[in-house]
Formats: C-alpha cells, sequence, structure tokens
C-alpha cells in the first residue's frame, strides 16, 4: 500500500514546518496589532426578566 510509505511524505511535512518556524513565523510575529486592548472596566448592565404574557 503506497499510501503507508512515509518516506516522500515525511520530507514534505519537515520541509513545510521548518518553513513556517525559521522564516514565516518571526516574520508574521514582528506585526503589532492594530487594536491593542484597553485597561477600562466592563459596565454591568441592569436586565429584567422576560414577562411572557402566558404564564
Amino acid at each position: 500500500m503506497p499510501q503507508l510509505n512515509p518516506t516522500p511524505w515525511f520530507f514534505i511535512m519537515l520541509t513545510t514546518w521548518l518553513t513556517f518556524s525559521f522564516i514565516l513565523q518571526p516574520k508574521i510575529l514582528l506585526f503589532t496589532p492594530t487594536n491593542s486592548p484597553s485597561n477600562k472596566t466592563s459596565s454591568t448592565t441592569k436586565t429584567s426578566p422576560w414577562n411572557w404574557p402566558w404564564t
């Protein structure tokens, strides 16, 4: 069964991971987030229960 032969696929997987780890990942991590988190406190809103007319 040729699909169980890992010889060609292991090299492709290894090359892909090495490319991602050493070339693409540092370039992606250099980007700064455009919407940085703020220290705004979340406000809680008062909710009222829904009154169903048939109960």
